[in-house]
Protein backbone atom coordinates (compact mmCIF):
# COMPACT_ATOMS: atom_id res chain seq x y z
CA UNK A 1 0.00 0.00 0.00
CA UNK A 2 2.86 2.50 0.81
CA UNK A 3 4.72 1.67 -2.67
CA UNK A 4 1.13 2.42 -4.58
CA UNK A 5 1.07 6.02 -2.35
CA UNK A 6 4.33 6.37 -3.66
CA UNK A 7 3.38 5.71 -7.10
CA UNK A 8 0.74 7.93 -7.12
CA UNK A 9 2.45 10.93 -5.74
CA UNK A 10 4.92 10.27 -8.46
CA UNK A 11 2.68 9.91 -10.77
CA UNK A 12 0.49 12.99 -9.98
CA UNK A 13 3.79 15.24 -9.61
CA UNK A 14 4.67 14.37 -13.46
CA UNK A 15 1.17 14.63 -14.91
CA UNK A 16 0.87 18.20 -13.37
CA UNK A 17 4.46 19.18 -15.32
CA UNK A 18 6.79 19.38 -12.33
CA UNK A 19 9.66 17.66 -12.22
CA UNK A 20 10.82 15.26 -9.23
CA UNK A 21 13.83 15.91 -7.05
CA UNK A 22 16.07 12.68 -6.96
CA UNK A 23 18.40 12.17 -3.79
CA UNK A 24 20.44 14.71 -1.38
CA UNK A 25 20.21 18.40 -1.41
CA UNK A 26 23.83 18.84 -0.62
CA UNK A 27 26.97 16.70 -0.46
CA UNK A 28 27.85 14.60 1.69
CA UNK A 29 31.61 15.81 3.98
CA UNK A 30 34.85 14.77 2.03
CA UNK A 31 35.98 12.37 4.35
CA UNK A 32 33.16 9.98 4.14
CA UNK A 33 34.41 6.42 1.92
CA UNK A 34 32.10 5.82 -1.67
CA UNK A 35 31.63 2.45 0.69
CA UNK A 36 29.57 4.68 3.39
CA UNK A 37 27.53 6.62 0.83
CA UNK A 38 23.68 5.65 0.94
CA UNK A 39 21.20 5.48 -2.36
CA UNK A 40 20.99 8.88 -3.46
CA UNK A 41 24.06 10.05 -1.58
CA UNK A 42 27.00 12.17 -3.13
CA UNK A 43 30.19 14.01 -2.48
CA UNK A 44 31.24 16.72 -4.63
CA UNK A 45 34.51 18.99 -3.59
CA UNK A 46 34.73 21.68 -6.21
CA UNK A 47 35.36 22.23 -9.64
CA UNK A 48 36.89 24.42 -11.99
CA UNK A 49 37.42 23.55 -15.70
CA UNK A 50 40.55 25.40 -15.72
CA UNK A 51 42.26 22.75 -13.87
CA UNK A 52 42.51 20.09 -16.61
CA UNK A 53 41.02 17.64 -18.92
CA UNK A 54 37.43 15.44 -16.90
CA UNK A 55 36.95 11.87 -16.98
CA UNK A 56 34.25 9.90 -15.07
CA UNK A 57 34.10 6.63 -14.55
CA UNK A 58 31.13 4.57 -13.75
CA UNK A 59 31.47 1.48 -12.07
CA UNK A 60 27.75 -0.72 -12.10
CA UNK A 61 29.43 -3.39 -9.94
CA UNK A 62 29.47 -0.53 -7.16
CA UNK A 63 26.80 1.06 -8.36
CA UNK A 64 28.43 4.06 -8.19
CA UNK A 65 30.35 7.21 -10.61
CA UNK A 66 33.33 8.89 -10.21
CA UNK A 67 34.61 11.77 -10.97
CA UNK A 68 37.94 12.96 -11.83
CA UNK A 69 39.80 16.30 -12.75
CA UNK A 70 43.67 16.73 -14.26
CA UNK A 71 43.89 13.21 -12.62
CA UNK A 72 42.39 13.44 -9.06
CA UNK A 73 39.06 13.05 -7.64
CA UNK A 74 37.06 15.68 -7.23
CA UNK A 75 33.27 13.93 -6.83
CA UNK A 76 31.31 10.51 -6.11
CA UNK A 77 28.12 9.08 -6.35
CA UNK A 78 25.27 6.75 -5.86
CA UNK A 79 23.90 5.75 -9.47
CA UNK A 80 21.34 3.64 -10.54
CA UNK A 81 21.73 1.69 -13.87
CA UNK A 82 19.51 -0.60 -16.12
CA UNK A 83 17.95 -3.29 -14.59
CA UNK A 84 17.87 -6.95 -15.83
CA UNK A 85 17.02 -7.13 -19.42
CA UNK A 86 17.60 -3.56 -20.10
CA UNK A 87 21.54 -3.95 -19.05
CA UNK A 88 23.64 -0.46 -19.07
CA UNK A 89 26.11 -0.95 -21.75
CA UNK A 90 30.39 -1.29 -20.52
CA UNK A 91 32.91 0.43 -22.62
CA UNK A 92 34.43 3.79 -23.42
CA UNK A 93 32.11 6.27 -24.71
CA UNK A 94 31.94 10.39 -25.31
CA UNK A 95 29.33 13.19 -24.23
CA UNK A 96 27.91 13.17 -28.22
CA UNK A 97 24.63 15.76 -26.33
CA UNK A 98 24.02 17.75 -23.49
CA UNK A 99 19.82 18.78 -23.10
CA UNK A 100 19.64 20.67 -19.02
CA UNK A 101 15.75 19.82 -19.45
CA UNK A 102 15.14 16.55 -21.67
CA UNK A 103 12.08 14.43 -21.45
CA UNK A 104 12.24 11.03 -22.87
CA UNK A 105 10.38 10.18 -25.92
CA UNK A 106 10.36 6.37 -25.71
CA UNK A 107 8.64 6.15 -21.66
CA UNK A 108 5.65 9.01 -22.10
CA UNK A 109 7.35 11.62 -21.64
CA UNK A 110 9.31 11.03 -18.63
CA UNK A 111 11.60 13.98 -17.53
CA UNK A 112 15.57 12.95 -17.95
CA UNK A 113 17.13 16.84 -16.38
CA UNK A 114 20.40 17.09 -16.72
CA UNK A 115 20.70 14.39 -19.71
CA UNK A 116 24.38 13.92 -21.19
CA UNK A 117 23.84 11.34 -24.00
CA UNK A 118 26.24 8.32 -24.20
CA UNK A 119 25.05 6.43 -27.33
CA UNK A 120 22.38 7.84 -29.99
CA UNK A 121 19.93 4.69 -29.07
CA UNK A 122 19.17 6.38 -25.76
CA UNK A 123 21.84 5.48 -23.17
CA UNK A 124 22.84 8.26 -21.23
CA UNK A 125 23.68 10.15 -17.57
CA UNK A 126 20.82 12.07 -16.32
CA UNK A 127 18.85 12.42 -12.92
CA UNK A 128 16.28 9.81 -11.99
CA UNK A 129 15.14 7.35 -9.41
CA UNK A 130 18.03 6.13 -6.86
CA UNK A 131 16.52 2.64 -5.13
CA UNK A 132 19.90 1.46 -4.20
CA UNK A 133 20.22 -1.32 -6.85
CA UNK A 134 19.90 -1.03 -10.96
CA UNK A 135 16.69 0.06 -12.48
CA UNK A 136 16.47 2.26 -15.08
CA UNK A 137 15.75 1.33 -18.74
CA UNK A 138 19.36 1.30 -19.62
CA UNK A 139 20.67 4.98 -18.39
CA UNK A 140 22.73 5.90 -15.21
CA UNK A 141 20.87 7.76 -12.70
CA UNK A 142 22.39 10.21 -10.88
CA UNK A 143 20.81 12.36 -7.59
CA UNK A 144 19.62 15.65 -9.24
CA UNK A 145 21.88 17.70 -7.30
CA UNK A 146 24.93 16.01 -8.36
CA UNK A 147 23.51 15.44 -11.68
CA UNK A 148 23.09 19.39 -11.87
CA UNK A 149 27.15 20.29 -11.11
CA UNK A 150 28.37 16.93 -13.19
CA UNK A 151 26.20 19.20 -16.51
CA UNK A 152 27.80 22.44 -15.95
CA UNK A 153 31.56 20.88 -15.32
CA UNK A 154 31.43 18.55 -18.72
CA UNK A 155 32.36 19.33 -22.03
CA UNK A 156 30.83 17.76 -25.01
CA UNK A 157 33.46 14.86 -26.17
CA UNK A 158 34.13 14.33 -22.88
CA UNK A 159 35.37 10.26 -21.70
CA UNK A 160 32.82 8.30 -19.65
CA UNK A 161 34.14 4.86 -18.72
CA UNK A 162 31.19 2.32 -17.53
CA UNK A 163 32.77 -0.34 -16.07
CA UNK A 164 31.71 -3.69 -14.51
CA UNK A 165 33.37 -6.79 -12.61
CA UNK A 166 33.93 -9.36 -15.04
CA UNK A 167 34.70 -7.41 -18.31
CA UNK A 168 36.51 -4.33 -16.51
CA UNK A 169 40.03 -3.91 -15.31
CA UNK A 170 39.91 -3.97 -11.35
CA UNK A 171 41.30 -0.64 -11.34
CA UNK A 172 38.38 0.72 -13.55
CA UNK A 173 36.15 -1.36 -11.64
CA UNK A 174 37.15 -0.01 -8.05
CA UNK A 175 38.39 3.38 -8.62
CA UNK A 176 40.66 4.94 -6.02
CA UNK A 177 41.55 8.76 -5.73
CA UNK A 178 43.77 9.07 -8.44
CA UNK A 179 42.47 8.70 -12.48
CA UNK A 180 43.27 4.64 -13.78
CA UNK A 181 42.54 5.77 -17.38
CA UNK A 182 43.71 8.10 -19.67
CA UNK A 183 41.11 11.30 -19.78
CA UNK A 184 41.12 10.97 -23.74
CA UNK A 185 40.73 7.48 -24.62
CA UNK A 186 39.54 5.92 -21.70
CA UNK A 187 42.22 3.24 -21.60
CA UNK A 188 43.54 1.91 -18.59
CA UNK A 189 46.46 3.72 -18.02
CA UNK A 190 48.42 1.24 -15.85
CA UNK A 191 51.32 3.20 -14.18
CA UNK A 192 53.38 0.44 -12.42
CA UNK A 193 54.29 1.21 -8.84
CA UNK A 194 57.46 2.57 -7.25
CA UNK A 195 60.15 -0.48 -6.97
CA UNK A 196 61.68 -0.93 -3.77
CA UNK A 197 64.51 1.41 -3.49
CA UNK A 198 63.51 3.15 -5.85
CA UNK A 199 62.44 6.94 -4.30
CA UNK A 200 60.80 8.21 -7.53
CA UNK A 201 59.59 8.62 -10.86
CA UNK A 202 59.87 11.22 -13.04
CA UNK A 203 58.62 11.69 -16.82
CA UNK A 204 57.64 14.93 -17.79
CA UNK A 205 57.84 14.27 -21.23
CA UNK A 206 54.47 12.12 -20.96
CA UNK A 207 52.41 15.40 -21.07
CA UNK A 208 54.70 18.44 -22.11
CA UNK A 209 52.27 21.04 -20.57
CA UNK A 210 48.62 21.60 -18.94
CA UNK A 211 47.63 22.16 -15.80
CA UNK A 212 49.23 20.70 -12.34
CA UNK A 213 47.30 18.90 -9.94
CA UNK A 214 48.60 16.37 -7.29
CA UNK A 215 47.29 13.90 -5.09
CA UNK A 216 49.14 12.99 -1.82
CA UNK A 217 48.03 9.91 0.71
CA UNK A 218 49.30 9.40 4.28
CA UNK A 219 48.17 5.63 3.66
CA UNK A 220 50.87 4.89 0.66
CA UNK A 221 53.03 7.24 1.65
CA UNK A 222 53.22 8.75 -1.91
CA UNK A 223 52.62 11.77 -3.88
CA UNK A 224 51.39 11.68 -7.48
CA UNK A 225 51.89 14.66 -9.75
CA UNK A 226 49.57 15.01 -13.40
CA UNK A 227 50.01 17.04 -15.64
CA UNK A 228 46.60 17.53 -18.26
CA UNK A 229 45.50 14.42 -17.14
CA UNK A 230 48.55 12.60 -17.17
CA UNK A 231 50.79 11.45 -14.52
CA UNK A 232 54.34 12.78 -14.90
CA UNK A 233 55.78 12.02 -11.58
CA UNK A 234 55.46 10.24 -8.07
CA UNK A 235 57.61 9.90 -5.17
CA UNK A 236 57.89 8.39 -1.64
CA UNK A 237 57.04 10.93 1.21
CA UNK A 238 58.03 10.52 4.95
CA UNK A 239 55.88 12.85 7.12
CA UNK A 240 57.85 13.88 10.64
CA UNK A 241 54.59 13.72 12.46
CA UNK A 242 52.18 11.28 10.71
CA UNK A 243 49.36 12.22 12.92
CA UNK A 244 49.96 15.82 12.42
CA UNK A 245 46.51 16.28 10.13
CA UNK A 246 44.60 13.38 8.94
CA UNK A 247 41.29 12.96 7.04
CA UNK A 248 40.88 14.63 3.25
CA UNK A 249 42.02 18.27 2.53
CA UNK A 250 42.64 20.30 -0.27
CA UNK A 251 44.96 23.04 -0.90
CA UNK A 252 45.98 25.79 -3.68
CA UNK A 253 49.25 27.21 -4.57
CA UNK A 254 48.63 31.15 -3.77
CA UNK A 255 50.56 34.16 -5.31
CA UNK A 256 54.00 34.79 -3.55
CA UNK A 257 56.26 33.03 -1.39
CA UNK A 258 56.56 32.13 2.41
CA UNK A 259 58.96 33.73 4.41
CA UNK A 260 62.01 32.39 4.94
CA UNK A 261 63.86 29.37 3.05
CA UNK A 262 62.06 26.72 1.78
CA UNK A 263 62.01 23.59 4.06
CA UNK A 264 61.24 21.08 0.83
CA UNK A 265 64.34 22.38 -1.26
CA UNK A 266 66.79 24.57 0.89
CA UNK A 267 68.44 27.60 -0.60
CA UNK A 268 65.19 28.49 -2.72
CA UNK A 269 61.98 30.32 -1.69
CA UNK A 270 58.44 27.72 -1.04
CA UNK A 271 55.25 29.72 -2.94
CA UNK A 272 52.44 30.26 -0.67
CA UNK A 273 49.66 27.63 -0.09
CA UNK A 274 46.07 28.61 1.25
CA UNK A 275 43.26 25.76 2.14
CA UNK A 276 40.51 24.90 -0.12
CA UNK A 277 36.82 24.67 1.64
CA UNK A 278 35.57 21.08 0.71
CA UNK A 279 32.62 19.73 2.07
CA UNK A 280 33.18 18.99 6.10
CA UNK A 281 35.73 21.25 5.87
CA UNK A 282 34.10 24.45 4.65
CA UNK A 283 35.51 26.34 7.74
CA UNK A 284 39.49 25.80 6.43
CA UNK A 285 38.71 28.10 3.72
CA UNK A 286 41.17 30.63 2.64
CA UNK A 287 43.18 30.02 5.53
CA UNK A 288 47.49 29.98 4.34
CA UNK A 289 49.19 27.24 5.00
CA UNK A 290 51.96 27.42 7.29
CA UNK A 291 55.34 26.74 6.99
CA UNK A 292 55.29 23.46 9.80
CA UNK A 293 52.68 22.20 8.05
CA UNK A 294 55.03 22.37 4.76
CA UNK A 295 58.27 20.98 6.38
CA UNK A 296 56.15 17.99 7.92
CA UNK A 297 56.57 16.74 3.92
CA UNK A 298 59.49 15.30 2.92
CA UNK A 299 60.37 14.10 -0.34
CA UNK A 300 63.37 13.17 -2.68
CA UNK A 301 65.43 16.46 -3.16
CA UNK A 302 65.92 15.78 -6.79
CA UNK A 303 62.15 14.87 -7.30
CA UNK A 304 61.54 18.66 -5.58
CA UNK A 305 63.86 19.89 -7.41
CA UNK A 306 61.98 19.31 -10.35
CA UNK A 307 58.43 19.93 -9.17
CA UNK A 308 59.27 23.19 -7.40
CA UNK A 309 58.94 25.12 -11.29
CA UNK A 310 55.40 24.13 -11.97
CA UNK A 311 53.85 25.16 -8.19
CA UNK A 312 52.58 28.27 -10.07
CA UNK A 313 49.25 29.74 -8.45
CA UNK A 314 45.98 27.76 -9.74
CA UNK A 315 47.83 24.02 -8.87
CA UNK A 316 46.00 22.22 -6.74
CA UNK A 317 46.40 19.67 -4.19
CA UNK A 318 44.62 16.85 -2.49
CA UNK A 319 46.07 15.12 0.62
CA UNK A 320 43.80 12.00 1.75
CA UNK A 321 44.17 8.86 4.13
CA UNK A 322 42.87 6.54 1.77
CA UNK A 323 45.32 4.58 -1.12
CA UNK A 324 46.04 5.59 -4.19
CA UNK A 325 47.92 2.44 -5.19
CA UNK A 326 46.52 -0.56 -4.91
CA UNK A 327 50.13 -2.20 -6.20
CA UNK A 328 52.01 0.02 -2.84
CA UNK A 329 55.27 -2.29 -2.31
CA UNK A 330 58.09 -2.62 -1.04
CA UNK A 331 59.92 -1.61 2.22
CA UNK A 332 60.73 2.53 3.36
CA UNK A 333 63.26 3.99 2.10
CA UNK A 334 65.48 7.74 3.15
CA UNK A 335 64.01 9.62 0.18
CA UNK A 336 66.11 13.20 1.19
CA UNK A 337 68.15 14.44 4.05
CA UNK A 338 66.69 17.84 3.47
CA UNK A 339 67.63 18.61 7.03
CA UNK A 340 71.22 20.57 6.87
CA UNK A 341 74.13 18.22 8.13
CA UNK A 342 74.93 18.25 11.69
CA UNK A 343 77.87 20.69 12.60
Amino acid sequence: MQRLAILLLFFLATTAGAVPFWGARESSPADVSPTDLKPGEWIWGGDNKAMGPMAVIVSLTEQRAYVYRNGILIGVSTVSSGKKGHETPTGVFTILQKDKDHHSKNYDNAPMPYQERLTWDGIALHAGGLPGYPESHGCVHLPTKFAELLFGATNMGMTVVIAEEGSSPIAVVHPRPILPIDPRTGAETNVPPLETGEAYRWQPDAAPDGPISMVLSRSDERIVVYRNGVEIGRARVVFRDPGAKVGTHAYIVADGFMDGDNPVLPGTRMPKWITIGIPGHSDEANQPVDVQTVSNIVVPREFAADLMPLLKPGVVLLATDASVDEGTTGGKTQVLNSDPPSA
